[in-house]
């Protein structure tokens, strides 16, 4: 019998893989990749939380399907992760992220706001054990990860206000390459706290310069970071819009 996971064995414990339950806030650029690349090395349950239906927009820059326009984003995400393995157990929720509501102890948040983002860490942030949050503007990705109290901190301090966040257009600033290296970097993220290696706290990722910084040592509690001016988020792609 051939087994799927042989290749990726040592890289995926699928001992505590096969314990979790994964949540994904925002299906949509990100967030989507995010949920098939978890699909694909073995997650045995999943939650996904998204408001929005599928637009014609989305199949270019976000990978849905020309059938799956008109559908709710998280039951065409559910299909596609059926696709790929129909063992996997799916909740989905069809509305927006409620601070009541339960959600698992690992948890990917793809949303398109500052605001929403600060909403749902305070409301869970003592409820998960591991967090990765994508953030997408045009070619440059920037992803954040806690575990740890130094990750959390530092992850706090990057919820400045939304008046101080750079915004694009969604229909003009977002790929599909793009949201799929942002979802790779958050699943890379989340394959080292399974191995309990220690986290890129803080990780950016310029593709049209060519640049990559990555924060993962840290200094007073807290890892070495850019200035808060530096620090980007949007109201468009990496969510669900």
């Amino acid at each position: 019998m051939n087994d799927r996971f042989e290749r990726q064995r040592d890289l995926v414990p699928q001992d505590r893989l096969a314990v979790l339950t994964a949540t994904v806030i925002g299906v949509g650029a990100i967030g989507r990749q995010v949920a098939l690349q978890l699909a694909a090395i073995g997650t045995p349950r999943m939650q996904l939380i998204d408001f929005d239906r599928v637009e014609a927009s989305n199949v270019t820059s976000q990978g849905y399907w020309q059938g799956d326009i008109g559908d709710v984003k998280v039951a065409a995400t559910r299909n596609a992760i059926h696709a790929i393995d129909p063992t996997i157990v799916v909740d989905t929720c069809a509305d927006r992220f409620r601070p009541k509501q339960s959600v698992a102890d690992v948890l990917f948040c793809a949303v398109d706001s500052i605001s929403a983002r600060a909403s749902i860490w305070r409301a869970v942030e003592h409820r998960c054990r591991f967090w990765a949050d994508g953030r997408m503007l045009g070619e440059t990705i920037r992803v954040l990860s806690a575990a740890e109290m130094a990750g959390r901190q530092h992850y706090a301090t990057t919820l400045f206000s939304q008046a101080e966040a750079q915004t694009g257009q969604c229909t003009s600033r977002s790929t599909i390459y793009a949201a799929s290296i942002a979802a790779g970097l958050m699943l890379h993220q989340f394959s080292r706290w399974l191995r309990a290696l220690p986290l890129d706290c803080d990780t950016t990722v310029d593709l049209l310069a060519g640049e990559w910084t990555a924060s993962l040592t840290c200094l007073d509690g807290l890892p070495h970071l850019a200035s808060p001016a530096h620090a980007f988020s949007l109201d468009t792609p990496a969510g669900s819009t």
